[in-house]
């Protein structure tokens, strides 16, 4: 598959990565809140191919020890090609020498452990909405 891999927010299409978050229930926020979000963060990463966004995710970070990874989402038509694994590498690479965690949906837990991530025992949160990521299944 040709695809480009880009690491900062320049010339990306914002309104296609609201779509494709909005898609899988990772994010309702609007086109513009989602733009400030990843230019934001400490690492983005968004695959294209020509002008079109099929893969998006992004790093918090300290930049030296600790870093949280949020938002991995592959356009649907091009899941199972290995994309988010590409995705993910990148931004590890990106965080070299932090300790991640990696915020996902309760159903894609398997995934990740799959790629060398173990559940963590030592977390709390607090969800401005926490009846709605009850329901979702984030929380108890």
């Amino acid at each position: 598959m040709d695809y480009t891999i880009d690491t900062s927010c320049n010339n990306i299409d914002f309104y296609q990565v609201h779509e494709i978050l909005h898609f899988y229930g990772l994010s309702d926020l609007n086109v513009k809140q989602q733009k400030q979000i990843f230019e934001n963060s400490y690492a983005v990463v968004f695959l294209r191919k020509n002008d079109k966004v099929i893969g998006v995710g992004r790093a918090i970070s300290d930049g030296i020890c600790q870093a949280a990874i949020y938002n991995i989402a592959i356009r649907d038509e091009y899941r199972g090609k290995g994309l988010g694994k590409i995705v993910v590498d990148n931004l590890l690479s990106q965080v070299e020498g932090c300790n991640v965690i990696l915020y996902t949906h309760p159903k894609h837990l398997g995934l990740y452990e799959h790629w060398g991530f173990s559940k963590v025992k030592t977390a709390y949160a607090i969800y401005c909405d926490p009846q709605h990521y009850r329901e979702e299944g984030f929380i108890d």
